[in-house]
């Protein structure tokens, strides 16, 4: 009987393909746009990217009232500490004040797998979080039901300090295999790049 519960609460644990990546200017990150409960599609225009501040973003994966809250707690803190110190927080220490937020809720965790990433004094670069708060740097990742299947695709064609146009499209190419082959994924795709410019969202349907 417990057996069943455990495969019965998998199934109902929501799906997702997100992805982020570093490329010459800055920071990629994207997530498909579709919401599950179990086989259940609940929304095909879910917001999965989120901006922290004017030079960090995030993209989740896992229950979207979770990431709402987690992202709603860092932005406070980094804007706390902008107050506080007169300068903007680093990616570093957002991804740690992310990972203590997560770690301290260990014991009733939010359901959600991050890549929090953007552009400061030291470059761009991404960390993935599991929900416990692991963090973890790097140069592209995946996470989510369909993270199998797109990390492939970025493990073949990703390369240092390529353009925004090629980030593009080895996210949207990583993006669109995750969603062939991941039920729990579709619907579009929502992309958020991040620059010394600042940031700008963008969105694709198919």
């Amino acid at each position: 009987m417990i057996e069943q519960d455990q495969q019965y609460s998998r199934f109902m644990l929501p799906g997702a393909t997100t992805i982020g990546l570093v490329f010459s200017d800055g920071v990629l990150l994207a997530s498909e746009k579709r919401v599950t409960y179990g086989y259940f599609v609940m929304s095909k225009t879910g917001k999965k990217v989120f901006r922290v501040t004017k030079h960090i973003g995030a993209a989740c994966a896992g229950l979207v009232s979770d990431m709402q809250i987690l992202i709603r707690e860092v932005e406070a803190y980094a804007n706390l500490f902008k107050l506080d110190s007169g300068r903007k927080i680093s990616i570093r220490s957002a991804a740690k004040v992310m990972s203590n937020l997560l770690f301290g809720r260990r014991l009733f965790p939010l359901i959600t797998q991050t890549i929090i990433g953007g552009v400061d004094d030291d470059g761009a670069s991404i960390y993935v979080l599991d929900v416990l708060g692991s963090v973890l740097p790097d140069k592209y990742a995946a996470v989510g039901t369909g993270a199998e299947i797109a990390v492939g695709v970025l493990e073949e064609e990703y390369r240092d300090n390529m353009s925004l146009e090629k980030a593009k499209e080895l996210a949207i190419s990583a993006m669109k295999s995750a969603i062939s082959r991941d039920a729990m994924s579709g619907n579009g795709i929502d992309l958020l790049v991040i620059t010394e410019k600042g940031i700008k969202e963008e969105s694709l349907k198919f």
